[in-house]
């Protein structure tokens, strides 16, 4: 007998998307100005602004993206109902995109943290080891976290924008360069800002349903519009107010600023905060110190929000992997799971890669070089599927915005081929290694490529059975949650008899991974292929049968214990849970924190709780 299918709770509502989203795509603005000061000094700003557009015009693709795909509409899931072997590559060039992505950022952190440049290569690298170390118990709390700095993140913007705006002047900005292409080529530079973005797309899949809608159907298009409009209003016109503060400063700071790219934000507070304190009486040497202060709260609020962005990309390359890996795109061994529910090789190459990157990075520009092909490649290859996926109910104005987006970030793509060697080299080598295991673990697993009618393949589609298969309709039901043959079982077993019900035997293996959208594999996960599981399910069945209780084994694979017990007895609707007194010690307890004590806290009233000891 098969496990039932189970959905992931949906609790993660439209202020903690949005918390979430800023966690990734709010850091863009703490080096893009400093890129676009590098790549066009005082004639950037136009420059500013288009990257601005672009990002507001793709946000709005995404909240249509959001719409059209409530259960996950990350690269790979929207990609995959087009082409297996196109959902693989926007896959692994996302996986880029997140190489960079924690390198990049750990490496900007160290900056704003002023850390001296000779030892901020040594203490990146230290800091990517620490951070996968701290990824091999899961990344349980790392939503909390980025949520937790995304408000003084907003408020550091707002405070160096407020001093800035008495200041703010067109008078040493420059025209751009005549040339379109040498523009265009620019432009190309500095499209960091779309980083990030995908983020909301992975994150439907847990979303709170939009009020209304069917559990069986659900719609969350108003609750990811509520999370990307005031998080993308905040990244386009906070770039763009931030990059008119750094052209107001004076040029005879050129060199300072081409200096202090890399940490800009915090000059930028530095140098309006000195001019403020200056202006209201203070002392000229009580106002620098006091700007220095300011530069300071800026540096480390920043800072740290890099470094939650670092911990957010490893655990989602970890996801990411893992998630290849169970739909039999990478090797099974991907799927190998610690003690702590975390893949064990997707776990070191998301340590390694960023690891290697910054190892062989002489500075921040080297490593933008190398961001933008994995972002906008994964972005265009999304957009892209969309727009043609004739199946998608978009009306006529989201198609032509969805296509003509689409071609921009396609000529992007080719731009940076052409112009960056650097970068097309480094997306050859993700991309070339990732399609060589996927090779390999198809021919390990003996399978073979072949080429159907599109009726056959839909005939054969896993996908078709859905409406044929059997759904149990019980009376009076009891559901234990087991982690081993404990005495819990028999005194569930016992419970069941006595009142004539079905017995529900719940396994959750802990899988402490963050899933980079859904993951619809052909492969479900079974009991009968988990040696702990069916260590529990066999002698239950045969005890069922031994005393006429009908015994119905499920199976789940989850980040969050307690979340899917709740949901599977909200769900099937049991009359009673029972569980065993969980032996965890007080560092465990504090760290994975207590099963029961979440249960107890929200399990719904209509549901009795048995708690046996």
């Amino acid at each position: 007998m098969d496990s039932l299918g189970s959905h992931r709770p949906r609790n993660v509502d439209w202020k903690r998307a949005a918390g979430l989203l800023y966690g990734d795509w709010g850091t863009s603005k703490a080096y893009v100005i400093g890129m676009a000061f590098v790549v066009a000094q005082f004639s950037s700003f136009p420059i500013v602004l288009a990257v601005c557009a672009l990002t507001g015009i793709v946000g709005f693709n995404y909240i249509i993206i959001c719409k059209h795909f409530p259960d996950g509409g990350g690269v790979y899931s929207a990609a995959r109902e087009q082409s297996r072997v196109l959902a693989v590559l926007g896959a692994l060039l996302l996986l880029a995109d997140f190489i960079v992505t924690a390198s990049l950022s750990c490496w900007d952190a160290m900056h704003y943290f002023g850390v001296p440049k000779e030892y901020v290569k040594v203490a990146t690298l230290g800091l990517i080891v620490f951070i996968g170390f701290v990824n091999y118990f899961g990344p349980k709390h790392s939503g909390s976290f980025a949520i937790s700095l995304a408000v003084p993140m907003v408020i550091v913007v707002i405070i160096i924008i407020a001093l800035a705006l008495p200041h703010l002047t067109f008078t040493h900005m420059e025209p751009t360069h005549s040339s379109f292409a040498i523009n265009w080529v620019r432009f190309v530079d500095v499209i960091l800002a779309l980083s990030g973005v995908e983020a909301i797309a992975n994150l439907t899949g847990v979303m709170k349903s939009d009020e209304g809608s069917a559990p069986d159907r659900p719609a969350v298009a108003k609750t990811a519009r509520k999370a990307i409009v005031p998080v993308a209003i905040e990244v386009v016109f906070g770039t763009a107010l931030l990059g008119w503060a750094m052209l107001s400063v004076p040029k005879e700071q050129t060199d300072i600023m081409k200096d202090r790219y890399e940490d800009m934000m915090r000059f930028l507070g530095e140098h309006y905060g000195e001019l403020t304190f200056g202006q209201i009486g203070m002392a000229p040497g009580v106002a620098h110190h006091l700007g220095q202060g300011l530069g300071v709260i800026i540096g480390i609020t920043v800072g740290l929000l890099l470094l939650s962005a670092v911990n957010t990309a490893i655990g989602a390359m970890i996801g990411l992997m893992y998630m290849l890996a169970k739909d039999r795109e990478m090797p099974a061994a991907f799927t190998k799971l610690n003690s702590h529910g975390v893949p064990w090789l997707p776990l070191a190459a998301a340590t390694v890669l960023p690891f290697v990157l910054a190892l062989i990075s002489a500075d921040l520009d080297s490593m933008a070089d190398k961001y933008a092909i994995g972002v906008v490649g994964a972005i265009t290859v999304n957009l892209g599927s969309c727009a043609f996926n004739r199946k998608l109910n978009l009306t006529t104005l989201e198609r032509t915005v969805m296509l003509a987006t689409f071609a921009v970030l396609f000529a992007i793509e080719i731009t940076i081929a052409n112009t960056k060697p650097a970068a097309l080299f480094f997306a050859v080598c993700v991309v070339g290694c990732g399609f060589g295991l996927r090779w390999w673990e198809m021919k390990r697993a003996g399978l073979e490529t072949v080429t159907l009618k599109k009726e056959l393949a839909a005939a054969m589609s896993p996908e078709s059975l859905a409406n044929l298969r059997i759904q149990l309709n019980p009376g009076q039901s009891i559901m234990v949650a087991a982690r081993g043959l404990t005495p819990v079982l028999r005194f569930a077993l016992e419970e069941a008899r006595l009142r004539g019900g079905t017995l529900y035997v719940l396994y959750v293996k802990e899988l402490a991974v963050t899933m980079s959208g859904i993951m619809r594999s052909s492969a479900r996960p079974r009991w009968q292929d988990d040696p702990k599981a069916a260590e529990i399910m066999y002698p239950m069945l045969e005890l069922g049968r031994e005393s006429s209780v009908q015994v119905v084994p499920l199976f789940s694979e989850s980040a969050d214990t307690a979340a899917t017990i709740l949901d599977l007895s909200a769900t099937i609707g049991i009359d009673i849970l029972v569980l065993g007194v969980p032996h965890r010690n007080a560092m465990v307890n504090l760290m994975k924190g207590n099963v029961v004590r979440e249960i107890v806290r929200n399990l719904p009233e209509n549901i009795q709780l048995l708690i046996h000891g």
